[in-house]
């Protein structure tokens, strides 16, 4: 009687316990935790831009002597290509030969940040804000 006693007692002290574990409990967290029960604000949140064009604007381009184009977010280069490769639809996120550009958010679900495309003579053929959300990628088309 007595086993039965503390086995039942074990079993309650870790089922109660269980009830209360911490975590990050917002499903577009990158630390998600399925295991969480109550959300205890360490959630981490990244989001992701991917840049393309089509094939007049790098028909443009290279009639403009672009040769290639340098991408930075934030004053960091994150990326480059010829500027005569082109897409005839967006990419996805990650695609190969794509420029894409993931940013760690922090705990904050949603930020901007500022971007600029330039060739490589230093002349800027795009800039402006990009909104970067959890968990999300977004197609920034450059026209």
């Amino acid at each position: 009687m007595k086993k039965t006693l503390l086995l039942s007692i074990s079993i309650l002290s870790i089922s109660l316990m269980s009830c209360k574990k911490e975590g990050c409990t917002d499903f577009d967290a990158t630390n998600y935790d399925a295991d969480a029960k109550k959300e205890n604000g360490t959630c981490i949140f990244e989001g992701s831009n991917v840049f393309w064009y089509d094939e007049d604007v790098a028909t443009f381009l290279v009639s403009d002597d672009a040769v290639s184009l340098f991408y930075y977010v934030n004053d960091q280069l994150i990326g480059s290509s010829a500027a005569g490769v082109y897409w005839t639809s967006a990419p996805d996120c990650g695609q190969d030969a794509s420029i894409t550009v993931t940013k760690n958010l922090g705990n904050i679900k949603t930020q901007s940040f500022s971007y600029e495309v330039i060739d490589q003579s230093g002349w800027t053929y795009w800039s402006g804000t990009l909104n970067f959300n959890a968990n999300t990628c977004i197609t920034v088309e450059l026209d």
